[in-house]
């Protein structure tokens, strides 16, 4: 089985690069099963066409310590592509990073990712609470990509992540697999996130161009491959997941200092 992470900093197209990228796998002829690490159980909207409605946490409270059945977890959308949703916390209440740990306590528990060739995590945000690091830490992941744009402050996220995966990876098998680039139309951005990479010890995997497809496909609750599987941009989806699944190019990262990170960006932008 195949066990991929996607991180970066929040809004930075995390999920709605990692629902491509499940549709993609999933054309190639793969079992797939993505994982939404985040409250909102927002990450497979676009593959489910709505927002899950019922997510491991929501389940745990409702029933308090009774038994759930993987069908009541397993949610299946686009191309068979098996969809979990964690969820989190009442709002204001409780930590959400260890309802992460619960929730993947329990799909390991009910063996849900059994016949499963492809697993996808969709994590939110910098790894900087216990419970989003556990994919990396508990060796639910293997492959840890880093979706990020040009900004300065979604580079700042993506070294912290990459710090997280430096002290996991000598505990694990866990490796960074590369920096998915997804555009911000900043100037000189494929070659700044090149360079980054470079510096951090891996590879610019894939840039995803900004594209108004992207926009119009999630209107309509769809990955780009369902709504538009002809277009230039499903093909840079495809080409993704192509390079994910033949990647072996999986690297112990070495972060850069922020003060080099900020004098980086900063000569891309004169």
């Amino acid at each position: 089985m195949k066990k991929i992470a996607f991180y970066g900093k929040g809004g930075i197209g995390k999920s709605t690069t990692a629902s491509n990228v499940s549709a993609a796998f999933s054309g190639m002829g793969r079992r797939v099963c993505q994982i939404g690490c985040d409250p909102k159980n927002d990450s497979t909207r676009l593959l489910l066409g709505h927002i899950c409605r019922s997510t491991v946490l929501d389940l745990e409270r409702q029933r308090k310590g009774g038994e759930i059945a993987l069908e009541e977890i397993v949610h299946t959308g686009f191309h068979g592509i098996h969809c979990i949703e964690a969820g989190g916390p009442e709002p204001g209440v409780g930590c959400a990073g260890r309802g992460i740990i619960v929730a993947l306590e329990k799909v390991r528990a009910l063996q849900a990712l059994d016949n499963t060739d492809v697993v996808l995590y969709d994590v939110l945000g910098d790894v900087v609470c216990g419970g989003f690091a556990v994919p990396i830490r508990e060796g639910y992941a293997e492959e840890i990509y880093i979706v990020s744009s040009g900004e300065l402050m979604s580079l700042y996220a993506a070294n912290n992540i990459a710090k997280g995966i430096r002290k996991f990876a000598a505990r694990g098998r866990v490796k960074l697999g590369g920096i998915i680039g997804n555009s911000r139309n900043v100037e000189f951005e494929e070659e700044l996130l090149r360079d980054f990479a470079v510096r951090i010890g891996t590879q610019l995997i894939a840039f995803v161009p900004r594209s108004k497809v992207v926009h119009d496909a999630e209107i309509h609750r769809q990955t780009v491959l369902e709504f538009a599987p002809e277009t230039p941009q499903a093909e840079v989806y495809r080409n993704l997941a192509a390079a994910i699944d033949q990647n072996t190019d999986l690297q112990i990262p070495t972060p850069m200092e922020f003060e080099d990170l900020e004098a980086m960006v900063e000569h891309y932008g004169n």
